[in-house]
């Protein structure tokens, strides 16, 4: 595999602005720090950015404290046609957000385009949402009281947005913080921040009034949201990240009793049982593994194949992996772009040597190559032991890692749901899980046994802005998407008033 080097900042890169965005206007950092922001595919210089630190976040914070209470007071309507036209301006600039996005982060342009729809889709679903907060009415069972229910915006929000979806994770969380009636204080990754940056004054142009949204871009994260958290001054935080984060998160906001969504790690099972449709099996392998180049928190971490199908399926797989076009995403052709930095590749790196130590078999790929740039091969290992570090840890690359589970010789022996069930729940995540069978019965059964907030039955993708994302156990708490998101914004009152005879 040979890297593409471009050496060539993209134009849309030269536009946009690299301070903070506090009170509608870009500022730079009160200590007047900055930092670099690399191409991971050549590790060339594409930026600086504006370096906060615990001054800067407490006046973001106070400015969207002070917008709260005129910002909740807007009509619904105008909250919604703004995130409409929000969504227009993203659409018209499919091209220009992907370069930016592809040059900071690595995807191929054209898994960056499909980020880029995604999205804004959540703009355009949170639109429609934000005409819809109800409530109820009614009268107490003794008939003294009328009860009327309403929603209120929980106020000031902390949106923290991890690199490796940098658009859709932050339209994913500002869709129903506006849409609610909520002002925000955002966080982006340090490695892809220019995505979050290009979104505010996208935001801008869509007709956001100044405040409601204030973007903090730093390269210490801990200083920063700690002035959040122990500010008495939010009311929620919305973070997507790591589950040793998220806890540390969760304890912060036990001081003042924050409303919290936490959208963490995963540990991702992918069963393929005996009766699946194997070629169906492995186009869905090849979706809910490669997605961003694995690293998802969605993707299959641990692919479990009944060994009567083993050598079948793990022979498609492997010449679909072996096959792929790596390099500089924003090249022609490129299938999977770099990792994010060189920790990445470190990471990968040592997790496979790991599992080859322990009686893996690399079937392609398994080493990083040498030149410029954070590459790692599309990776089979086969004969994978439940011993591997692997196995308990988020791989977070194009690291397919296949274990075997059944009887070859009885492949309708109903013990082998209750093995790979176990195995699959075996772990202390439970974001999401995904299975191959043309069973119906097996298919009601895996459904509801598996431990995770959301299941895919014959499909490689789950996330859809109309369907509420979460998961369970370690995975996080809340939901982000569909009708129930915007829920995760809003606090509850009800009001009782006697009834007069």
């Amino acid at each position: 595999m040979t890297a593409i080097a471009t050496h060539q900042v993209p134009d849309a890169i030269s536009s946009i602005h690299t301070d903070l965005f506090i009170d509608g206007e870009w500022v730079p950092a009160a200590a007047g720090d900055r930092f670099d922001v690399l191409n991971p595919a050549t590790g060339e210089l594409l930026a600086q950015v504006a370096d906060a630190d615990a001054t800067d976040a407490r006046r973001a914070l106070e400015t969207a404290a002070a917008h709260q209470a005129e910002w909740a007071a807007t009509s619904p309507r105008s909250r919604s046609e703004i995130l409409y036209r929000a969504y227009q301006l993203i659409m018209d600039r499919v091209d220009e957000i992907a370069s930016v996005m592809t040059a900071e982060m690595g995807k191929p342009l054209a898994e960056a385009k499909g980020e880029v729809a995604y999205g804004a889709e959540f703009f355009r679903w949170f639109a429609e949402e934000a005409v819809r907060i109800g409530g109820d009415q009614t009268t107490t069972g003794d008939g003294a009281n009328r009860i009327v229910v309403s929603k209120q915006p929980v106020g000031p929000c902390i949106l923290i947005t991890p690199w490796n979806f940098p658009l859709a994770m932050g339209t994913r969380k500002i869709g129903p913080a506006v849409a609610a009636g909520c002002t925000m204080v955002l966080k982006p990754a340090e490695l892809t921040p220019l995505t979050t940056l290009l979104l505010a004054d996208i935001l801008v142009e869509a007709g956001l009034p100044a405040g409601v949204l204030n973007v903090v871009t730093t390269t210490d994260p801990s200083s920063v949201v700690t002035e959040w958290m122990d500010s008495g001054l939010a009311r929620k935080v919305s973070f997507t990240g790591s589950t040793e984060v998220g806890k540390t998160l969760l304890r912060q906001a036990a001081g003042t009793v924050m409303r919290t969504s936490m959208e963490l790690g995963g540990n991702a099972p992918f069963i393929v049982c005996a009766d699946a449709d194997i070629s169906r099996a492995v186009d869905g392998l090849m979706l809910a593994k490669m997605r961003n180049t694995g690293q998802a928190c969605t993707a299959a971490n641990r692919i479990f194949v009944h060994r009567s199908v083993i050598d079948e399926f793990t022979e498609a797989f492997t010449a679909k992996m072996a096959a792929l076009k790596v390099g500089d995403g924003a090249a022609d052709g490129t299938q999977v772009g770099p990792l994010v930095e060189p920790k990445a590749v470190a990471k990968v790196s040592s997790l496979v040597d790991d599992a080859v130590a322990k009686g893996a078999t690399v079937a392609c790929g398994g080493e990083a190559p040498e030149g410029p740039g954070y590459f790692y091969p599309p990776t089979v290992l086969t004969g994978v032991g439940l011993d591997a570090d692997l196995v308990r840890n988020e791989i977070f690359g194009p690291v397919a890692a296949i274990i075997p589970f059944g009887d070859a010789d009885n492949p309708l022996d109903p013990a082998a749901d209750d093995e790979v069930i176990s195995l699959a729940n075996d772990t202390a995540w439970g974001l999401v899980a995904y299975f191959f069978s043309q069973d119906v019965d097996r298919c009601a059964r895996l459904s509801a046994e598996l431990e995770a907030g959301m299941v895919g039955v014959n499909t490689g993708i789950v996330s859809n802005p109309a369907a509420p994302f979460g998961g369970v156990k370690e995975s996080g708490l809340g939901r982000e998407g569909g009708r129930v998101g915007i829920e995760e914004f809003l606090d509850m009152k009800y009001t009782a008033t006697p009834i007069r005879r």
